[in-house]
C-alpha cells in the first residue's frame, strides 16, 4: 500500500480543485463558462502560499536565503500567511509589515502562525478598510527599515521571480490538465501581477490564443492608461494603482477589466449564495470581470478565474453583512 501522508503542511500547497460556476452564469443570463480554481483551499486561505512557496523555495537554492536567517515582507495579509506556513516549516523567523487598512483576522492568523506583524498607519486621507498605494508606500518604507536593522532577506514578492514561476509551473499547468484545454481566457485581479504573469506565460505556452486581462478597481485603472479619480477602494489584496509593475512587462495581454467594490461585493456575496463558494473581495472581483467578459467579447467561451482567498479573512468588514454607521459614513 502506497503511503500518501505529506512530510509537511507545505505539501498541500497546490493542486487545488476546478469548479464549474453554472449556476452563477445562468442567474446572470450569460453566454459561457466560468472555471474557477479554489486556492482559497489552500493551507494559509489563498493563492499567495503558492508564490510564499515559490520565493523561498528559490531564494534557499541559489543562496539568496541562509540558513535561518530572518524572512521580511509587506503584505495585505495573504502572503504573510503563506511565508509564516513556509518561513515556519523551513527554519526561518518571519516579519510581516502590514497596513492597518488591511482587516485584523489577517494579523491574527499570522500571528497564530508563528510570524511577528509590524502594523502601519495609514497615509492621510485613507480610508479605514481601504488599502491605497500611499498606504501601501509607508509599508514598503517600514519593510526596508526592518530589512536593514535585522539583517533580513527581503521575500518581494513584486519583484521576485519566484511568484510569477509559482503560477507558470503549477496554477498553469493545473488549469490546463483540469480543464482538458478547454480554457480559452484568464482573467485576474492585480496586486503584485504574479499571478497574471505567470498564468499569461503558463497558458500561452500551451495555446498561444489564450487571452488574458488584467483586472481593476473602476475608479484606478492604471494598466488601462487611465487617471486614478480614487485610490480608495475596498477590494484588498490589489488595485493599488501602480502603473510600474515589473512582472507586467512584455506580458501579451488582450485588455484589461474595470470592476467597481459594489460589483465585486455583490458577486462575492453571490459566490457565497449560488455556488457555496466562500471567498473575499478580489474572488468576487474576478467572477464580476468573467461575467462581463461573457456578456461582451467573449460571449461563449470559457474564462478560468482563481479564487483568491477565503471570506473568512472579512468577518469584520461588510463583504457579509450590513455596514455599521461608521462604515457608511467613511
Amino acid at each position: 500500500m502506497r503511503s500518501e501522508t505529506l512530510d509537511s503542511v507545505i505539501g498541500a500547497i497546490g493542486r487545488t480543485p476546478l469548479v464549474r460556476l453554472d449556476r452563477l452564469t445562468s442567474h446572470y443570463g450569460v453566454d459561457g463558462t466560468i472555471l474557477a480554481k479554489l486556492d482559497y483551499l489552500n493551507p494559509g486561505g489563498s493563492k499567495k502560499d503558492r508564490a510564499a512557496m515559490g520565493v523561498i523555495q528559490s531564494a534557499k537554492a541559489s543562496g539568496a536565503l541562509r540558513p535561518g536567517q530572518t524572512v521580511v515582507e509587506l503584505t495585505s495579509g495573504n502572503m504573510g500567511t503563506g511565508l509564516a506556513i513556509v518561513c515556519g516549516q523551513m527554519g526561518h523567523p518571519f516579519i510581516a509589515v502590514m497596513s492597518r487598512g488591511n482587516t485584523p483576522e489577517r494579523a491574527v492568523m499570522m500571528q497564530a502562525l508563528g510570524a511577528d506583524v509590524v502594523l502601519v498607519d495609514q497615509a492621510p486621507g485613507s480610508n479605514p478598510g481601504e488599502v491605497s498605494g500611499a498606504d501601501l508606500d509607508l509599508v514598503e518604507a517600514r519593510t526596508m527599515e526592518i530589512v536593514a536593522e535585522r539583517g533580513a532577506f527581503r521575500a518581494d514578492q513584486f519583484e521576485h521571480f519566484g511568484n510569477p514561476a509559482s503560477h507558470r509551473d503549477g496554477t498553469a499547468l493545473e488549469f490546463w490538465e483540469q480543464s482538458g484545454g478547454t480554457i480559452t481566457a484568464f482573467a485576474d485581479f492585480v496586486g503584485s501581477g504574479g499571478t497574471l504573469a505567470g498564468m499569461s506565460v503558463g497558458l500561452q505556452a500551451f495555446d498561444p490564443s489564450i487571452r488574458c486581462f488584467a483586472v481593476e478597481p473602476h475608479s484606478a485603472a492604471v494598466i488601462a492608461g487611465e487617471t486614478v479619480t480614487d485610490p480608495n477602494h475596498p477590494i484588498q489584496g490589489g488595485g493599488y494603482a501602480r502603473p510600474d509593475l515589473s512582472f507586467l512587462d512584455g506580458l501579451s495581454l488582450s485588455g484589461t477589466v474595470k470592476i467597481t467594490g459594489a460589483d465585486a461585493i455583490a458577486v462575492a456575496r453571490d459566490l457565497a449564495r449560488l455556488e457555496g463558494i466562500f471567498a473575499g473581495y478580489s474572488a468576487g472581483a474576478n467572477a464580476a470581470a468573467a461575467l462581463e467578459l461573457l456578456e461582451g467579447e467573449l460571449a461563449g467561451e470559457t474564462i478560468g478565474i482563481v479564487i483568491c482567498d477565503t471570506g473568512l479573512k472579512y468577518l469584520s468588514t461588510p463583504l457579509f453583512r450590513a455596514p455599521t454607521k461608521d462604515e457608511t459614513a467613511s
